[in-house]
């Protein structure tokens, strides 16, 4: 993978032959994208058990569509967190370096993620189920909030060819469509049990799953060396002492664009992957399994198209394949709705595979736009921020925002409206970011 990556080497790291750093390379790589995916299904876990199963368990005696905002509303917690989460383990990875951050950041999500097994229902401890929900959901997202940034700075500045950061950001940006692969179809797995069993004890079993993965992510990730970017703040000593603070005082814009930017690639994303399961089941009549089996060749084409738009923005530059993408998205929204809206389970089908190729348009070019906006001794802290803030204003209340608006206007046009809303957000963003394609990292040169 990493030759594909890796030409015209410019030798950051220190003591290493071309070699050893190409398989330093290699193994970032690797470790990142496996241990993003690790994460990444604990997430989506949540976010397809939400909608098929938490409203009818934590929420029983709610209207169905009370109960199921109910749900998102607790889904939503962990998009609170996410900027917590970023913040925290932002400035410990710009104090203390990338690896130690990020095997913190896998530890605490999956444990979080398995005690959701454990958690009892309303019928056994009342609301209480709920509020532990809550509590974990928030966990959650303290961990993939800190895991995003360090995850993404462990691949890029591990690459020695400043054409290629693209690429090299975006397999990261590959476990998430890894991960959701996967926990949809371990819930897809466990969901043909016969009778009431997957809602009575068979969900459960995904998430106690998942501290296999917490043990193979945790493997891999002990296994890798520190970035020679980070390595050589350390040697010069140029570690900031409060990176968090400093980033927000010195790249406020940097912050708010990035967040701003994200827009259209997160509201959407989680109503074409979170809220069709609720809309799916109880307005197009269509059945569960069906919604998961679309949803994971969803997640199966965009093993392809993330890194595909990541290498095409080294080539045409991050922010005009950015702006392409934010303007794909806002068009197909009401693509999407218009198709799914035809109640044809072929038509539905096509709409939900194809409904992730404008998402990845933006999330494989995304890694590489954010990180390069900041300069190296505060890129843990400045890209996790602006990554992270978007979580609050698009992805959590993203399916809470669209379960409002259909109950209260009856229409998935007001959804796709919504989606159009996001994209020029982002438009505007990105286009007042600065475009450092192709220009060199490694270096302070970043003092704006």
């Amino acid at each position: 993978m990493a030759a594909a990556l890796d030409t015209n080497v410019i030798p950051l790291g220190p003591s290493l032959s071309p070699d050893e750093h190409q398989t330093q390379l290699r193994r970032a790589v690797i470790a990142s994208t496996i241990g993003t995916a690790i994460e990444w299904y604990d997430f989506f876990l949540y976010s397809t058990v939400t909608g098929l199963v938490f409203a009818k368990l934590f929420f029983p005696h709610s209207d169905p569509w009370v109960g199921t905002l109910e749900a998102f509303a607790i889904y939503a917690v962990g998009f609170v967190a996410r900027p917590v989460g970023g913040a925290i383990f932002g400035h410990y990875g710009d104090r203390i370096g990338r690896k130690s951050t990020l095997i913190a950041t896998l530890l605490l999500m999956g444990l979080a993620t398995f005690a959701v097994a454990l958690v009892p229902t309303y019928a056994s401890i009342g609301i209480w189920g709920a509020v532990l929900l809550t509590v974990l959901r928030f966990i959650q997202g303290v961990g993939v909030g800190g895991e995003w940034g360090g995850s993404v700075l462990m691949s890029m500045e591990w690459a020695r060819n400043d054409h290629s950061r693209g690429l090299v950001a975006s397999w990261p940006q590959f476990g998430v469509p890894c991960g959701l692969f996967l926990a949809n179809l371990a819930v897809l797995a466990f969901s043909q049990m016969s009778g009431d069993q997957f809602l009575s004890w068979g969900w459960r079993v995904p998430f106690a799953l998942s501290i296999l993965l917490v043990g193979l992510g945790l493997y891999i990730r002990l296994g890798i060396l520190e970035t020679p970017i980070f390595a050589r703040l350390l040697a010069e000593r140029k570690i900031d002492r409060t990176p968090m603070l400093t980033v927000i005082k010195e790249h406020p814009k940097e912050i708010l664009l990035s967040a701003f930017a994200r827009m259209a690639e997160q509201a959407p994303f989680y109503i074409f992957t979170a809220f069709i399961f609720s809309y799916g089941i109880g307005t197009l009549h269509v059945s569960r399994d069906f919604l998961l089996t679309a949803v994971l060749a969803a997640s199966v084409l965009s093993f392809v198209s993330i890194p595909v738009f990541g290498h095409i923005s080294d080539r045409i530059g991050r922010k005009n394949m950015y702006m392409i993408g934010a303007a794909a998205t806002g068009i197909f929204g009401f693509i999407y709705f218009a198709m799914v809206n035809t109640g044809s389970e072929p038509v539905i089908f096509a709409a939900i595979v194809l409904s992730l190729i404008p998402h990845d348009m933006l999330y494989g070019p995304q890694a590489a736009l954010i990180a390069e906006s900041f300069t190296g001794r505060l890129r843990y802290s400045g890209a996790s921020l602006g990554y992270q803030l978007a979580s609050i204003i698009a992805g959590g209340p993203a399916p809470l925002i669209a379960a409002w608006l259909f109950g209260t206007y009856h229409t998935a046009t007001a959804i796709a409206i919504y989606i159009a809303a996001c994209a020029v957000i982002s438009l505007i963003a990105t286009a007042l970011m600065t475009d450092y394609t192709g220009k060199d990292i490694s270096a302070e040169y970043q003092t704006r």
